[in-house]
């Protein structure tokens, strides 16, 4: 087959652009962000320069987010490339045209179609960037199928292309999309470092192609929440909103931004999430219909956590196929005291999901836990809590290993072991407040003091209470808020006597076995003040023997 195309669109060099070339002259103005300035050049050339004008026109239209004219110049430019022999070309279009059907209209089969015929087109030539660039195509649909290890292996394969022909952007977006894979699989550090590295060289402007700048973006920003790594997430959305707003691309940033939002939830930045998620869903919905879920799904969360059940079940409900408005749908069940709803709906998630890749089951899991918890079912929900632990202990992330040591607590607290279960919710609380995730902490405080509260230590357990209100009432978390001022209304009527200092070092001896005397000696006091102390202790506790008081300090906290 004849091959004379070239691989890919690319900015002109000085020498080019002196030609007044019209084609040059529009890529140049692509580059730049000038989109209708590029229209309009590529117009001027449309006649003269045939497929290399129409496939410019196309990515002008791409740009303007006119989609109708997108597709009709994709299509001509495919059949100009056929007529002009240019194999390459014909097959760069094909590989468009496939991921263009399901962003703009949600068709996978039809996309299935083009890829096909991208892939008999290119059969024959040597490896060149349409090979790789068609693997990159390929394996975004392979990932978001939990076809990992296929993605991963396309990813690699379109890497060594790149950087065998130095084409820097699909070496890149090969060893992204590889990344991806491996996080998602839970092997966190080699996954993290080929993405790390992939998104400094899109930051760091040594993309040629715009679109494949905010492609290799948002793979980091959808690696971060599979592992719920939102501190990491945070530093590159930062960056990547000002790369986009220098760039002129903040169109293409609207998927990213969904993820953006969702970082911002859990972060506790509730004002801006909702900013971010209700501005990136009304322009999803104009431009990309298909891609709008992935904002309205996080701002359904968002509903739910704000204490809003009625209207983040009715966003589900028009999601009905998504994971995460399964989930969701899940955290409604529990919050409207419906632990089975929760459990048929976890499970339901949970069977779609391999075995293998843990980071995405981590969310099933962690609410199979509860509603099993809440359903009198210990058993069954310690063997979802082990699964937990060991995807947390895989991935590592705080906000993992936090959510695992909720549910080993909550296990530990319904089998009467409210030793381990304290011990659990206080790791869980520290690591919460370590990775920034406001809400989990103080839904896991609310816990840790209704197991200090039957631990016989009201005082305590009203102090992580009213740390946790306090906290969920800031970032607008009435709800449960309102749950956690509810629980310190009913520990408030309990009065925790004061004792005095010495009164506390007398009552310690006396737990532990000391008669009057040995107190005396042991305090340098008299016997007859250690009496009196004792009388006092009795008094203010309200007890009728030394063992009683004992008790009642042990029960209250004062011990």
């Amino acid at each position: 087959m004849e091959d004379d195309g070239a691989a890919t669109l690319r900015e002109p060099d000085e020498g080019e652009a002196a030609l007044v070339d019209p084609v040059a002259a529009g890529r140049l103005a692509l580059a730049r962000g000038a989109f209708a300035e590029a229209r309009r050049l590529f117009e001027a050339a449309r006649d003269a320069a045939g497929a290399p004008a129409l496939e410019g026109l196309s990515w002008a239209a791409w740009w303007l987010a006119d989609d109708v004219a997108m597709f009709d110049l994709r299509e001509r430019a495919y059949l100009a490339y056929r007529t002009e022999g240019d194999v390459r070309g014909a097959a760069r279009m094909a590989t468009w045209l496939g991921t263009d059907h399901v962003d703009f209209r949600g068709e996978a089969a039809v996309a299935q179609g083009w890829y096909g015929r991208a892939r008999r087109l290119l059969e024959d030539l040597a490896p060149c960037e349409e090979h790789g660039w068609l693997l990159v195509h390929e394996a975004e649909k392979r990932l978001f199928a939990n076809d990992t290890e296929a993605a991963r292996g396309l990813g690699a394969r379109a890497a060594e292309i790149g950087r065998a022909g130095r084409a820097v952007d699909l070496e890149m977006m090969g060893l992204a999309t590889e990344g991806l894979a491996l996080v998602t699989v839970g092997e966190l550090d080699a996954g993290m470092s080929r993405l790390d590295q992939a998104v400094a060289a899109a930051v760091g402007g040594e993309f040629a192609e715009k679109w494949a700048m905010v492609w290799c973006c948002c793979y980091m920003l959808n690696a971060c929440e599979r592992v719920r790594d939102y501190d990491r997430a945070g530093q590159w959305c930062r960056r990547i909103e000002e790369l986009t707003a220098q760039a002129r691309m903040q169109m293409l940033n609207l998927a990213c931004r969904a993820y953006h939002g969702g970082v911002h939830i859990h972060r506790g930045a509730w004002a801006e999430a909702e900013r971010t998620l209700v501005d990136a869903a009304a322009q999803l919905a104009a431009i990309r219909p298909p891609m709008v879920a992935e904002a309205t799904v996080r701002l359904g969360e968002l509903r739910r956590r704000q204490g809003r059940l009625d209207e983040a079940a009715s966003i589900f409900a028009e999601l009905e196929g998504h994971g995460l408005a399964l989930l969701g749908t899940a955290e409604l069940c529990l919050d409207r005291d419906d632990p089975a709803g929760a459990r048929d709906r976890a499970a339901q998630y949970l069977r779609d999901i391999p075995s293998h890749i843990g980071t995405l089951r981590a969310g099933g899991l962690e609410l199979l836990v509860r509603a099993h918890v809440a359903l009198g079912e210990p058993d069954t929900a310690r063997a979802a809590a082990d699964e937990l632990a060991l995807i947390a202990d895989g991935v590592g992330t705080d906000s993992l290993r936090a959510t695992a040591r909720v549910a080993v607590g909550s296990v530990a607290a319904a089998t009467g072991d409210a030793g381990l279960a304290r011990v659990a919710f206080e790791d869980a609380t520290r690591l919460f407040h370590r990775c920034e995730a406001p809400f989990e902490a103080g839904r896991a405080r609310i816990e840790l003091a209704r197991v200090l509260a039957g631990l016989g230590r009201p005082r305590h357990a009203l102090r992580e209470l009213r740390a946790a209100a306090a906290t969920l009432r800031r970032i607008g978390a009435v709800r449960e808020a309102d749950r956690a001022d509810r629980l310190a209304g009913d520990l408030e009527p309990v009065r925790v006597p004061t004792l005095s200092r010495r009164e506390c070092e007398v009552l310690r001896l006396v737990a532990d076995g000391y008669g009057d005397r040995a107190i005396a000696a042991t305090l340098v006091l008299s016997e007859h003040t250690v009496h009196r102390h004792v009388a006092n202790i009795l008094g203010k506790l309200g007890c009728p023997s030394r063992s009683a008081a004992v008790a009642e300090a042990l029960r209250t906290g004062l011990l």
